[in-house]
């Protein structure tokens, strides 16, 4: 299964760490807007991420809740009929939280840097650090706590779990 290095934070200053971002990378940002509807699982995570109406992608991953740096297993399957599998899936299972945000999505090095704007919680800054299958996990967390550190990214904004669970405790 693939694994990401991860860390979730708060943003104070978005157009600070857009800024730094975009010098790390040496590009501009690719604005992605997504909506993912999260499931019940009987362990880690299940989302539907819907990017428009022929793009998603099913994801189900596992991660701990901590608000350091953390590993996440995953798995993806793409879907070219998200409104389908939504129907089917929100019938079987049910449905948790909706979360609607609009990703400016930077590459630094095997990191994606993604700047979000979430509808009803704030702007946040995640980092995911692609491991390759022969890399070390603790080479993964130095990566991340290299780049927090690049990006002015502070131990204290850091957040523990998924966007969906800061959602169910403003609701």
């Amino acid at each position: 299964m693939p694994s990401n290095i991860e860390i979730k934070a708060r943003l104070s200053d978005p157009s600070r760490v857009t800024s730094l971002a975009e010098a790390l990378s040496g590009s501009p940002a690719i604005t992605i807007e997504q909506h993912d509807t999260f499931f019940p699982a009987a362990h880690g995570r299940l989302k539907l991420r819907q990017f428009s109406p022929s793009k998603g992608e099913l994801i189900f991953y596992s991660r701990a809740d901590i608000s350091g740096t953390k590993q996440s297993d995953y798995l993806i399957a793409p879907t070219e009929s998200p409104a389908s599998l939504l129907a089917v899936l929100s019938a079987a299972l049910g449905t948790r939280e909706t979360v609607i945000k609009t990703r400016k999505l930077f590459q630094v090095g095997q990191t994606r840097v993604h700047l979000d704007s979430v509808v009803g919680l704030g702007t946040f800054v995640e980092l995911e650090v692609e491991l390759r299958p022969d890399q070390p996990p603790e080479e993964g967390h130095r990566i991340a706590r290299e780049l927090m550190v690049a990006l002015e990214i502070e131990e204290g904004d850091l957040i523990e779990g998924a966007y969906a669970d800061l959602a169910r405790r403003n609701d």
